[in-house]
């Protein structure tokens, strides 16, 4: 079976998708492959580097990608998954040959305000969002493709 491949759209793949990226890359690299994009192009946010380092997920070298570089590209689907507000995903080109598009409503790291540790605590929150969901979806891709 080829590979399941798999698209996380935020809004600038600064922190939420980068995340989701590394998770399903790590957790379900049995079966698929993940890559991370922005609706707009920014820069990847230190708080989501430190708190994917505390469990040992190295995403510091991370290239930060633009959808709309990898819609010109031409570059093919089976699930994009927007991890941000209603909104912004609904700004996100239509890829052909998607089989599902999947919303996770997700808090932005970048726009949280307090301490860096009130920040760390809010994006490490945000982080075990992201872990859950991307359980869930290898989950529901092992039962729709009946991997083990």
């Amino acid at each position: 079976m080829k590979p399941v491949k798999i698209l996380f759209v935020c809004v600038h793949n600064s922190a939420r998708s980068q995340m989701a990226e590394a998770f399903l890359n790590d957790y379900g690299a049995a079966f698929a492959i993940a890559e991370s994009a922005g609706i707009e192009k920014g820069t990847l946010n230190p708080l989501a580097v430190k708190v994917m380092d505390e469990i040992g997920i190295d995403i510091s070298k991370n290239e930060v990608n633009s959808v709309f570089e990898f819609f010109k590209n031409h570059k093919l689907y089976t699930y994009v998954v927007t991890v941000c507000d209603e909104s912004s995903g609904q700004k996100c080109p239509i890829f052909p040959g998607v089989r599902e598009m999947i919303h996770w409503s997700l808090d932005d790291p970048s726009s949280f305000e307090g301490t860096e540790e009130e920040r760390l605590e809010k994006t490490r929150v945000v982080r075990d969002q992201i872990k859950a969901n991307v359980l869930g979806l290898i989950e529901d891709l092992k039962s729709k493709y009946n991997l083990d």
